[in-house]
């Protein structure tokens, strides 16, 4: 019942009328961005982290949080509407709900969209409430072997998890853990890998690196390929309300939804893309009507979604807890905390309870103004989908390159914000992840600090990592998470030639 009274001591600091105006702010952005084709929650976050680094911290954060949650209502919208997912998690979305809008269902396809969403976010923050200081009180007894350990399963899961490949993941992450190294060395105060230029005895900002990868590089590389030709946008006909039937055939694939998402996003390599498919793939397998499939079923919307929602809300339980990011928008939101001198982990419900949960609490009151914002003005957002392209993101650039200098005004920020913004664009080009970058930069210097802690400890012994059993077991959970991929495609490769 302890956890509860912290909720509720959470929603004391949520109500306060600053952070609800900084979760109406947070909610309406992620919800523009997620119907705005092109634009991440990722890209967002990016572009706010100079813009609120004098905020306050926690109101920062409950920013982000609702723009990571109105970025997953925004992006049904799209992926009904116009048959584009806004992010890969509405990919099983768009098969069943574009269908629904053709036939003239576009009301009842965002209304359970919208609903389920809104009861999975629920049910979900109640979750966090639950498993989050569980974990803590786990990872409080961890060692520096420990910690050092659990980073390098993170690098490696995170490097799987983003892009096709992990060998293109492992790149960009050994990219992300050099630029970690550059500045002053804590430990003997040398410099390293700062060329003799003094802005870099600071570190590279996390903020510019950021920015440039997240918002310039995603810029270039969808301004590239515009080609001018406009979208067919499919009008919502009818009524916006679902019938008798559509609730019940609704009810089920929600909670179904939810049970699939939340503790798969809530796992150290969860996201949300797998629980959405899998959703989809189970609900056409206990479909009443399985002819519906493939013209418009709308258990097909309303499982996905749920799973898409809960499975969001999981992810935050690794980043909160364990300080492990696994989504690009939680890498993001760790990069926030880090602004601030903030480390997400065991630690943080101790020094900072009060803003962990207050945005926990924030949860509960963005997924409430989401369902008021998004099922009304529908109509609103359809107009925004007719925003000329390349306004868009001539926008995107000024902001970016306002931000950063605000930040840090400096020749050699906005040399670095524009190499970085060149390196995105050519990551994507590439197909390269870009987050696992971000996450070698926010962890390393953190996983080289614990390495060397558990050597000074040990007088040196580089076994001390395989002589306890927690770390040990991370490191061979590692190590599988690192060749499972090479093990399941030789199998495919196998099954393939057999065939």
């Amino acid at each position: 019942m302890e956890v509860f009274t912290l909720l509720g001591n959470g929603l004391l600091v949520a109500i306060q009328p600053a952070n609800l105006l900084f979760a109406g702010i947070g909610v309406l952005l992620g919800t523009l961005v997620g119907i705005l084709p092109g634009i991440s929650p990722s890209l967002t976050v990016a572009l706010l982290l100079p813009i609120t680094f004098k905020l306050d911290p926690t109101g920062s954060i409950i920013i982000f949080a609702g723009i990571y949650f109105g970025g997953m209502y925004g992006s049904s919208t799209t992926a009904i509407l116009l048959n584009t997912p806004g992010e890969a998690a509405s990919i099983a979305t768009a098969i069943e709900g574009h269908k629904m809008a053709k036939a003239g269902r576009g009301g009842p396809a965002l209304a359970t969209a919208a609903i389920g969403s809104f009861i999975a976010g629920l049910v979900a923050t109640l979750g966090i409430t639950v498993l989050a200081p569980w974990l803590v009180d786990f990872a409080v007894q961890f060692g520096p072997w420990d910690y050092f350990a659990l980073m390098v399963l993170a690098f490696v899961t995170v490097s799987a998890t983003f892009g096709d490949s992990v060998l293109r993941g492992i790149t960009s992450l050994a990219l992300g853990l050099v630029f970690g190294l550059v500045g002053i060395d804590k430990l003997t105060g040398q410099s390293r890998l700062a060329f003799g230029v003094p802005s870099l005895l600071d570190g590279i900002s996390i903020t510019t690196l950021a920015v440039g990868l997240f918002a310039m590089g995603e810029t270039l590389y969808i301004a590239s390929r515009f080609t001018g030709v406009q979208e067919k946008i499919e009008a919502v006909r009818g009524s916006l309300w679902m019938t008798k039937e559509d609730w019940q055939r609704s009810w089920k694939p929600w909670l179904r939804g939810i049970g699939l998402g939340f503790p798969i996003g809530a796992l150290p390599a969860g996201g949300a893309e797998v629980p959405t498919l899998l959703s989809y793939t189970l609900e056409r397998k206990l479909a009443v009507k399985p002819e519906e499939f493939g013209k418009g079923a709308i258990e097909g919307v309303a499982g996905p979604e749920a799973a898409n929602n809960a499975a969001a809300t999981g992810t935050l339980v690794p980043l909160l807890a364990l300080g492990l990011p696994t989504s690009a928008t939680a890498a993001m939101m760790l990069a926030g905390f880090q602004q601030y001198g903030l480390v997400p982990g065991p630690l943080l419900f101790v020094t900072n309870a009060d803003l962990v949960w207050g945005l926990i609490a924030s949860f509960l009151i963005g997924n409430l103004m989401l369902l008021v914002l998004n099922l009304p003005l529908v109509g609103l957002w359809v107009r925004l989908l007719k925003v000329p392209q390349p306004w868009l993101y001539a926008g995107i650039l000024v902001f970016a390159v306002m931000g950063t200098l605000a930040a840090n005004p400096s020749t050699v920020e906005l040399v670095m914000l524009v190499t970085f913004g060149i390196v995105g664009y050519l990551m994507r080009c590439w197909d390269y992840p870009v987050a696992p970058m971000i996450v070698g930069l926010i962890l390393g210097p953190m996983a080289e600090n614990q390495f060397r802690r558990a050597l000074q400890i040990s007088l040196g012994d580089g076994l001390v990592f395989f002589k306890h059993a927690g770390s040990a077991t991370l490191l061979a959970l590692a190590f599988l998470a690192l060749i499972a991929p090479f093990i399941f495609k030789g199998l495919k490769r196998f099954k393939g030639e057999d065939a």
